[in-house]
Parts: C-alpha cells; sequence; structure tokens
C-alpha cells in the first residue's frame, strides 16, 4: 500500500498510536500501511513517524483536554469538516435566489446524506474553532444553520477571497445571524413604502403617457429600499456626499424617489405638446443627472448626485469614480471615508462590456482608489432580448467580480429583508475594508 487510504491527519495519528500500542488494534489494511511506511528498521533502530497534525481541528464536547478522541468521532468530525467547507464555497449554488423559480443545479455535497451520518451522529454534540459559535451544537444544528446562512434567498460567494482576516470576518457576520436581519416595525413600514413609492410611479407613467417609453423598474423594484438602505446606512457612517451612475432601466424612479427630482418636471418630459419640450426631447430624459439633499430619519443631511449617462451603459462607471475621487480630493477625504461611490449595473452590461474589467482592474491602484464602491447589479435576467444561457459563460452576471479580493452575494429581490441584510453587510464590510462589494439583486423584467 502505497499511499494512506484517507486524508485526515489527525485520525491516522490516533490510529498509529493504537498501533504502536497494539498492532492488532487497527484493521489488517491499516496494519500493512503502518508496516511498509512507518515501521521499516534503520540502522538497527526503529524509525519514528512523525506527529500528523499538532491537534484536530474539531474536539468533542465536553473531551478533556490533552486526551484523543474516540476514532469514531473523529471520521464524523472529518465529515462534518467537509460538509461546512463545502456550503461556504458553493452553497450559493443552490440558494433560492430567483423569484421566478428557476431551477437550481443538484449539489450532491450539500445534501446531509452525502456524509453518511447515521441516527446517533447526527445528535452528537461537537464545537469547532471554524464555526462562530461558543456553545456545542449537534450535528444536525449545524447543517441546518449552513443551510440557512448559504442556501436560503442570499447566496454568498467569499471562499475565493485571500485574506484569512476577511473571510473570517464575513463568516462571522453571516454565520452568527444566519444570514437573517431582524427589523423593527418602522423600518418594515419604511421598506414597504419604498416599494409602494416605486410601484404607484411606474403604473402612473404607464397609464398616463401610454406607448412612451418609460425603461421600467417593474419586476426589480426592491432596487428603490436598496438604495434607501444604503443611502441611510452610509450617513451613518459619516458620509457626506454620495455619487451614482446607472444606466436607463429604472432610471426615473431613482431620479425621483432617491436623488429628489421634481416629479412635475419628469412628468413634463413626457408631454408631446409642451413647446418647451420641443428641442432636446424623445429619450434624452433617460439620460440626464440630478443633484439633490437627503434628509436622513433622524434628520441629518447628506448630498447626493446622479450622473447623466447617455446610451453607453457601463462607460459612466469610470466618470462616476472619478467624479467622487475628484471631491475626496477637493474634501481633502485622505481616508475616503466621506465621499460613497454606488454604481447600478445591468447583468448583461455588467458581463459584457470590457470597461468593468478596466473599472475593476484601476479600483485599488493608489492614484485611483476611492475606498470601496457598493456595485449593485440589477439582475432582470434578460439582456435586451437575449437570455443569460446565451450571452455569457459564467454561472452569474458577476463572474468577472471574482478577479477582486471582495464578495459577491446574489440575493433574490423577492425578499426585501433579504436585501436588507445584504445592503447591511455590504455596507459594513466595504467601511471595514475599503474595498468593493457586489449585490447581485435577482428580478425579472415584467414589461419593456
Amino acid at each position: 500500500m502505497s499511499s494512506a487510504p484517507f486524508s485526515n491527519v489527525a485520525y491516522m495519528e490516533l490510529l498509529y498510536s493504537q498501533y504502536r500500542r497494539d498492532p492488532q488494534s487497527v484493521s489488517p489494511e491499516w496494519q500493512r500501511y503502518f508496516a511498509e511506511n512507518l515501521d521499516e528498521k534503520k540502522n538497527g533502530h526503529s524509525q519514528l513517524a512523525p506527529s500528523f497534525a499538532p491537534r484536530s481541528i474539531f474536539n468533542p464536547a465536553g473531551a478533556a483536554t490533552g486526551t484523543r478522541p474516540d476514532p469514531r468521532v473523529a471520521g464524523v468530525h472529518e465529515r462534518l469538516y467537509e460538509l461546512i467547507r463545502n456550503h461556504r464555497v458553493r452553497g450559493h449554488r443552490i440558494a433560492l435566489i430567483d423569484p421566478l423559480g428557476a431551477s437550481r443545479p443538484t449539489m450532491p455535497e450539500l445534501e446531509l446524506d452525502y456524509y453518511g451520518f447515521t441516527e446517533g451522529e447526527l445528535d452528537l454534540l461537537v464545537t469547532s474553532s471554524s464555526l462562530p459559535y461558543d456553545t456545542p451544537l449537534t450535528i444536525r444544528e449545524i447543517f441546518q444553520r449552513m443551510r440557512n446562512t448559504y442556501c436560503r434567498s442570499i447566496g454568498a460567494q467569499f471562499m475565493h477571497i485571500g485574506s484569512a482576516e476577511i473571510r473570517r470576518w464575513l463568516q462571522h457576520r453571516m454565520e452568527v445571524s444566519q444570514n437573517h436581519i431582524e427589523l423593527s416595525h418602522d423600518e418594515q413600514i419604511r421598506i414597504l413604502t419604498r416599494l409602494t413609492d416605486a410601484i404607484i410611479f411606474e403604473e402612473f407613467l404607464r397609464k398616463k403617457f401610454l406607448g412612451a417609453k418609460t425603461f421600467s423598474l417593474e419586476g426589480c423594484e426592491t432596487l428603490l429600499p436598496l438604495l434607501d438602505l444604503a443611502v441611510e446606512k452610509a450617513v451613518s457612517q459619516d458620509v457626506r456626499d454620495i455619487v451614482i451612475a446607472m444606466a436607463h432601466r429604472g432610471r426615473l424612479n431613482v431620479l425621483a424617489h432617491i436623488v429628489g427630482k421634481d416629479f412635475s418636471r419628469i412628468f413634463r418630459e413626457f408631454s408631446d405638446h409642451d413647446p418647451e419640450q420641443m428641442i432636446g426631447r424623445g429619450d434624452v430624459k433617460y439620460h440626464k443627472g440630478h443633484s439633490g439633499n437627503w434628509t436622513t430619519a433622524d434628520g441629518r443631511n447628506m448630498h447626493i448626485s446622479l450622473c447623466f449617462n447617455p446610451s453607453h451603459l457601463e462607460y459612466v462607471n469610470p466618470v462616476a469614480l472619478g467624479r467622487t475621487r475628484a471631491r475626496q480630493d477637493r474634501h481633502g477625504d485622505l481616508e475616503r471615508r466621506q465621499v460613497f461611490c454606488l454604481l447600478i449595473h445591468g447583468d448583461a452590461a455588467f458581463a459584457g462590456e470590457g470597461i468593468v474589467q478596466e473599472t475593476l482592474n484601476l479600483s485599488e491602484l493608489d492614484g485611483y482608489t476611492v475606498g470601496g464602491t457598493l456595485h449593485v447589479v440589477l439582475n432582470n435576467q434578460i439582456g435586451f432580448t437575449t437570455p443569460p444561457g446565451e450571452y455569457r459563460s459564467t454561472a452569474y452576471a458577476t463572474g468577472i467580480a471574482r478577479m477582486m479580493q471582495s464578495p459577491i452575494f446574489q440575493v433574490n429581490g423577492e425578499d426585501p429583508e433579504a436585501v436588507a441584510q445584504v445592503v447591511r453587510l455590504s455596507m459594513d464590510f466595504r467601511h471595514e475594508f475599503k474595498k468593493d462589494v457586489f449585490i447581485d439583486m435577482y428580478g425579472y423584467r415584467r414589461l419593456g
């Protein structure tokens, strides 16, 4: 036998210690392995095997310090470690992120049966330094918590990040709360109000201006509470100025309810009979920017501006980041804390336009960084007339974002509380590490 049949070094060390005391206490297969690989005679002395591992990651609850676990428990811990890691790495693949209920791929390694636990093992209490829980939990409880954290309305891609500190920070924030936020009654009412504002505004435009292009937000209305939560969180982090850039989809709603453009001006731009609008009308209203002041729930003020953007979709990104950097420099904001950039992308444009990669490539260079950008992908799952399977080779529109050492969150836009959790987590991450963060909010296009 040339190699060990198992890879768990702590378990191998346990078996070897038993073998050294009594060779008959281990299976014939292990007897042959240890005899052939670790007990060969050299110069008349027995070759002692090195320690396979200084300590095991897992310890059974209540085990005395310095004692070795039962070998059956060690085998359970090996499988449990794989279960936890697989959920952190691949849990997003089966998360319920699509409001249309599209089928997700089958992932056997995310099912409890895959690991072969017996009923008795599922009720075994264990603790682990890799889990952010102080009290022992059963394997059944750990599995359910992993499922709740990574496979409900939020998918999280973060295990590609090289920094162990960042991974631990994200694991702790997500796993302690099971990726769920407890909203107060007032916060729930505020989210509902924003959703209602978005829906009524779109319905009014569609009925009042028949046949006019509106680039409706319907199907992705949760963008409005998402932006509302992001702005409120930014103010609490002492941001004084926000620069927003986006393409056409949902732009009128953002102008009206986030940036503060007067409704009468928006409606007047739709009126074909207004002499003042005869020059430069058409779809120019979808290109216009605006600036305004935001008053928070606790009475603080902040400036918000939405960049002008012609029909070049993602080409506005470096413009917005340049404006953000200029304002930071003008304010003497060397820590990149006071001015914040928020970019709203379309799913097909984010995946398909090279300017996205070019912009990300500059994002952490000293001459260009703005201290982290919040990227929101308004994912209506269609690029003009093209479904995702025909415009990208990656599983997600945000595949290019994996080049960054940043988390990517997929979230179901029909679950506003999940969106609220992702927004707060993303804003805290950006504030803590001064790095970009990505929210891929799944919705659909209800109308053209």
